[in-house]
């Protein structure tokens, strides 16, 4: 039986390394990895050719070729080929527990064999995460990291594709990272997106995630669960055009459209059935209703009327109170003509007297004009008096000055004087340069000494930096002598030497810990401890490396800020994050204690670790420490056999750390043990003090100790220095200042002599100026003199004026007197005349207010129908023609009695009406809206419907002949593979109204005597569903469009004999040594008939095919064309596994047999 290399997981030791093709070890392509002694994985090589090399003992060969790998890759595909999209090798590096391994599939069935445990699920695994595909679709880990292998920071997967024609194979490539969970992905060594990679896939048709193509191990579950309505769709996208699956979609979607129109429809009916019976229960109110709107729309048109009628009423006594003024102004003026001839004379005299009361206003008036005029005059007699003066002060002014000037005078003569005997003396002598020189020579000393106090300033900073530096070894080495006597420093030491950057975050986590919501633990290696340490080994047995130095957060928010921090602040690698949300309430044991004592364990691993409840919650959910039993002692055959079908999936001993996985889609006996050694603790070990490093730590205190004393007195030196090279600069300052002083004094001598001649001139130029000023003054009192004389005559004209003015004054007073006296005159006879004819004015004055009165009536009577007639408009503004004119003619046969009457009538009949609910009449007509709306709707929506029939019955037409031509074809070749083991089955769809309820429906007959029934997990055992499965997916192999498909473990639980028989199918069909006889309608005509049916002869093996099995019994068929994957590993493995050649194995086994026949 042919077989394929897979290189060794484990490591070997580099002596050992076997050449090939005469390259050194060190150039060989095989995967060489590191040794372990925990386990040895032997991966082994051979076809069915045999050879001719010498043999060893136990069948090991001296020499492995480089040829082998290529004579298996050859073999058997003469007669089959790849399919475009078919996987041609698969290279894995430090993935799951491989540390280089390659792997080269057939193009046809591939067996994957090997013992639980081995790795066989870890190519399913590489397969699925190589293609782009996540880790859910595994339903192993949920992250990507936790495939890399333990110890190791990335994984690689490399997979090769069969290319299309006249193209080059796709060689895939995903790197896993270990630190921030990340993959990268290549195509042909070109980085690509993970899409891009997906979308290569795809355009093969390879569909990891669809179980009915790609059926992980821990998937077989999920499968098994699938309803018939998903496991339609999964066939669909297996073997079905993507056009069928658009249909199907679309007739879904179409018909989730129809069903909620059709339940708007049916809720529109009820709804409106609902509101028409409202309403004829609510007519009689309504109509109630509406003659009491009746009485209260009139009442308020009689009120809207007042004003109206009012008009009309005002109008009229407007009209006959102006008939009355005019009869009343008439006899007015008859009557005024009567009395006339005695009234002008009157009216004469009258005028006379006006005549007189105007001349005495404008003598009167005269008088203040002249009064005025001699104001005026007297005002400029004072103002000339005033200049003149003015004029005076300026003289005396001027007189002044002139004293001032002659003393300026003498002043200037004396300066002058002075000036040119300092003139005569000789200057004193002054050189500069020697005072530079000197002053320089200082500034250069200062200089010097304070750059020599500035390096000394330097070494003494040099120094203190050097001495802080030494103080604080010497303190860190203190902390570090108590932490190697304690055992929390101990644990701290350890954890710094596993992993700095874990110790690094807690020491930030210990110095921040107030800006968390709730507390952070710290790693358990440092919060936790063993209560007893005699169960230490078999505690630290039961945790992975990152449980001890992970950290724990309570809440989500504490997650991200210790994530941001620790990761972009920090820049920190190796770092375990937990979150916690519950307690530890939350983790139960499975079983009491009673009864862990009776399987023979002492107590849950959870008791025997001491530390903070948040963190053995962690533990608790990470690795199971709730249901994880313990025992000092080995568990004994039947203590292992009661433990193995018990609630407890774990347990530790002495010696050993067992698990039981259990599978139970395969029932309840179907499950696999994996037992580990429990290897010595290293993490809550005490330890004595390391008296080395002690003693190491000790001397380096001790030498920092003095080098600090050492730099102290150094700095002690330099600041004695540093205080006389101060004193001297002080010293020197002075001296420059005094020399500076010096020069300042005899520079302002020099400078001073130098500028008498100009001060000598200076002063001349004002002597010659004062003396021009003097000359001066003569004139300007002359011109005062004139101006004084000018300003007299001025003022003597201005009092002729004044005298004028006075006299025409007296004139007007004369005149205004006898003005006076005539007015008093013409005023005594108009009384008389007016006494005689008081009688006549009094009948004149009473028909004068007659028509007066009469006239403010009209006036009155004319502003209330104006005011009247505004209202009467603003009311037809808003009313219409009809209400216009029944207002009208109310308001004609109506006077306001007869108006203010009929409104209270229709009060009182409004009285009399129950008012009731106001908004009844409003409901009724917006429910009857309602109504309207509704039947407009509900007339859309059938229209609608009708729509939606015809284009779900357009699309059904095209979608269900095809789903049951396909069916029909599944369900020939179904029954076709039942029959071949003695049993029926048959495949068809179940058709619903609801096209997201049709499903594939699978019925099987295990036995003679019973009916066809359908398969599911009530009816059939889990053999019989493996069975029926793994033949429904075999049916499908003719028809698939994916180029391979995977299936893990799916013969578990099945008997030996279907397993037997449903290996030999899958053979038949994978190699295409198939022969089936179904009826299948619609095919080519030109087929054989036979026994009313149709013989179909498979011309190859349909795609390629992965079928992985822990177990394999023994005389199988085998077929050309198929490829056997060989995994073996084991604590019990040879060392020199390397070296191991199957092939002659296979040979030795096959003379074997010949020579026992």
């Amino acid at each position: 039986m042919p077989s394929a290399v897979t290189p060794q997981r484990r490591g070997r030791d580099p002596r050992s390394e076997v050449q090939a093709d005469g390259e050194s070890a060190d150039s060989s392509n095989d995967g060489i990895s590191s040794q372990s002694s925990k386990k040895f994985r032997l991966n082994l090589n051979g076809d069915a050719s045999s050879s001719q090399r010498p043999l060893l003992a136990h069948g090991y060969l001296s020499q492995v070729d480089a040829h082998h790998r290529r004579d298996f890759v050859q073999a058997g595909t003469n007669a089959l080929e790849y399919q475009p999209g078919s996987i041609i090798r698969v290279k894995l590096a430090n993935f799951v527990t491989y540390t280089s391994v390659e792997f080269f599939p057939g193009p046809s069935l591939n067996m994957v064999i090997g013992p639980n445990g081995t790795g066989k699920s870890t190519l399913v695994c590489a397969i699925c995460l190589g293609m782009g595909w996540g880790a859910k679709h595994l339903g192993r880990a949920k992250e990507v990291s936790e495939f890399v292998k333990h110890g190791c920071q990335e994984a690689i997967i490399e997979i090769e594709l069969q290319g299309r024609p006249e193209q080059g194979n796709p060689v895939l490539r995903c790197v896993i990272k270990r630190d921030g969970n990340q993959s990268s992905y290549y195509i042909n060594d070109k980085p690509s997106p993970r899409k891009d990679l997906m979308d290569l896939a795809k355009s093969f048709a390879i569909q990891i995630d669809n179980l009915c193509q790609f059926l992980p191990q821990d998937k077989v579950v999920e499968f098994a669960a699938m309803s018939p309505v998903e496991l339609l769709w999964s066939t669909q996208r297996a073997v079905a055009p993507q056009e069928m699956l658009d249909w199907h979609k679309e007739l879904k979607d179409l018909r989730a459209n129809q069903r909620t129109v059709q339940a708007q429809n049916l809720q529109d009916v009820e709804t409106l059935a609902n509101l028409e019976g409202r309403q004829r229960m609510q007519e009689a109110d309504v109509e109630r209703m509406r003659e009491r709107e009746a009485i209260k729309e009139n009442l308020e048109k009689l009120v809207l009327a007042g004003p109206i009628v009012q008009f009309r009423d005002a109008r009229a006594k407007y009209n006959n109170m102006k008939e009355r003024r005019t009869q009343a102004q008439n006899s007015l003026q008859e009557l005024q003509k009567e009395v006339e001839p005695s009234l002008r004379a009157v009216n004469a005299k009258q005028h006379y007297r006006d005549q007189m009361k105007q001349l005495v206003a404008e003598r009167k008036r005269l008088i203040e004009t002249m009064d005025k005029r001699a104001d005026t005059h007297a005002k400029k007699v004072n103002s000339f008096q005033d200049k003149i003066q003015e004029v005076e002060v300026e003289k005396e002014n001027e007189k002044k000055g002139s004293k001032a000037n002659l003393a300026e005078v003498r002043r200037l003569d004396q300066v002058i004087t002075g000036l040119k005997k300092q003139l005569e003396q000789q200057p004193i002598e002054f050189d500069v340069s020697t005072y530079n020189e000197n002053i320089r020579a200082k500034e250069r000393e200062v200089r010097e000494c304070r750059s020599k106090g500035g390096e000394l300033q330097q070494n003494r900073s040099d120094l203190d930096r050097q001495g802080v530096e030494r103080k604080q070894r010497t303190e860190r080495g203190h902390r570090d002598l108590e932490n190697l006597e304690s055992q929390a420093g101990r644990q701290y030491e350890k954890l710094v030497k596993d992993n700095a950057d874990t110790a690094k975050a807690w020491d930030w986590i210990q110095q921040h810990q107030d800006e968390f919501e709730k507390h952070v633990y710290g790693p358990p290696m440092l919060e936790c401890s063993v209560k007893d340490p005699k169960y230490v080994d078999l505690v630290e047995a039961t945790l992975g490396g990152t449980d001890f130095t992970a950290f724990t957060v309570q809440t989500s928010n504490d997650m991200r800020k210790l994530h941001q921090q620790l990761y972009n602040v920090l820049n920190l690698g190796r770092i375990t994050i937990r979150t916690v949300l519950g307690t530890l309430e939350n983790f139960p044991p499975p079983v009491n204690r009673e009864d862990l004592r009776r399987y023979g364990l002492e107590g849950w691993v959870l008791d025997h670790i001491a530390g903070p409840d948040a963190i053995l919650a962690m533990l608790s959910e990470s690795s199971n420490l709730h249901r994880t039993g313990i025992a000092i002692q080995d568990t004994t055959p039947q203590q292992f056999d009661v433990l193995q079908n018990s609630p407890i999936p774990r347990w530790v001993t002495r010696k050993n750390f067992y698990r039981i996985n259990r599978r139970r889609e395969y029932g309840a006996g179907a499950f696999s043990t994996n037992v580990s050694e429990v290897r010595p603790a290293r993490v809550w070990t005490d330890q004595p003090v390391d008296t080395t490093a002690k003693r190491d730590l000790q001397v380096k205190i001790h030498d920092w100790t003095e080098e600090t004393q050492t730099i102290r007195a150094e700095i002690e030196g330099i600041g004695r220095q540093l205080l006389g090279l101060k004193n001297k600069v002080a010293e020197l300052e002075d001296e420059k200042r005094v020399l500076q002083e010096e020069k300042e004094a005899k520079q302002k001598a020099v400078n001073a002599f130098k500028a008498i001649p100009i001060r000598i001139a200076q002063h001349d130029e004002k002597l010659k100026s004062q003396n021009k000023l003097l000359a001066t003054v003569r004139d300007r009192l002359q011109v005062l003199d004139d101006k004084q004389d000018d300003l007299t005559m001025e003022k003597a004209r201005a009092a002729l004026a004044y005298a004028s003015g006075v006299e025409a004054l007296q004139v007007a007073h004369d005149e205004a007197y006898e003005a006076e006296l005539m007015l008093i005159e013409a005023t005594s006879d108009f009384d008389v005349l007016s006494e005689r004819e008081s009688e006549v004015k009094q009948l004149l004055e009473t028909r004068q207010r007659e028509v007066d009165e009469i006239i403010v009536t009209t006036t009155q009577l004319n502003t209330q129908a104006r005011k009247l007639m505004a209202e009467c408009k603003k009311i037809n503004e808003g009313l219409n023609d009809a209400t216009r004119d029944y207002l009208g003619d109310l308001a004609a046969r109506m006077t306001p009695e007869d108006l203010q009457n009929e409104i209270e009538s229709e009060k009182a009949r409004l009285d009399l009406m129950h008012e009731g609910n106001g908004g009844v009449i409003r409901e009724y007509e917006e429910r009857q809206k309602k109504i309207d709306l509704l039947k407009t709707r509900l007339q859309g929506i059938e229209v609608a419907l009708e729509e939606f029939d015809v284009k779900i019955k357009m699309v059904r037409d095209k979608w269900e002949p095809q789903l049951d031509k396909l069916v029909k074809r599944i369900s020939a070749s179904f029954a076709f593979n039942m029959k071949q083991i003695s049993c029926a089955g048959e495949v068809s769809v179940h058709k619903d109204e609801e096209y997201d309820q049709w499903a594939i429906q699978i019925q099987v007959k295990f036995r003679e005597n019973e009916p066809l029934t359908v398969l599911d997990s009530h009816r059939q055992s889990g053999g019989e569903r493996a069975v029926s499965t793994i033949f429904y997916l075999m049916s499908l192999q003719s028809l698939t469009r994916s180029p391979f498909r995977v299936v893990d473990e799916i013969n578990q639980g099945m008997d030996p004999r279907n397993e037997r028989l449903v290996h030999a199918r899958m053979v038949s069909i994978a190699t295409g040594n198939d022969e089936q006889l179904f009826q299948s309608e619609g095919e080519d005509d030109d087929a054989n008939d036979e026994e009313n049916g149709t013989r179909y002869r498979s011309t190859g093996g349909g795609s390629q095919y992965f079928l992985i099995t822990p177990k394999l019994l023994h005389g199988l068929r085998y077929e050309r064309g198929m490829r056997v994957l060989c995994i073996a590993s084991g604590e019990y493995m040879p060392k020199e596994h390397t070296r191991v050649d199957l092939r002659n194995c296979v040979k030795i086994k096959r003379k074997m047999m010949a020579a026992a026949r």
